[in-house]
């Protein structure tokens, strides 16, 4: 977290956030982790599957645990002038080995 600035500009304006619960620039972001850390559910990332990029989009691929939860994680980052400036995610379950309607899971690429 302390090196976020590295990454993410610190301006008022400089990162957009497009989760709708969490709100733009870094003050956004912090304040939701924040939240999350603070009610004992961190968001936790364990694995990173695939690093996909392309121009100044890049996607990450990712395990981990959210609200206590083995989840999937998705982040599509937009990069200007090598820092962060705007990022779209989505977060799905990733339901018991036993219940997998199929062996392909969701990083088996």
């Amino acid at each position: 977290m302390d090196k976020l600035t590295s990454f993410i500009s610190p301006k008022e304006g400089g990162y957009i956030q497009h989760n709708t619960v969490v709100a733009d620039d870094l003050s956004g972001l912090g304040a939701a982790l924040g939240a999350l850390a603070e009610q004992g559910m961190p968001m936790i990332y364990s694995a990173n599957h695939k690093i996909l990029g392309e121009g100044n989009f890049v996607l990450a691929i990712s395990e981990g645990e959210f609200l206590k939860k083995h989840v999937a994680f998705y982040d599509l980052f937009r990069l200007e002038n090598g820092m962060i400036v705007e990022h779209w995610d989505t977060v799905e379950a990733i339901p018991a080995k036993s219940d997998w309607k199929n062996n392909n899971g969701k990083f088996n690429f």
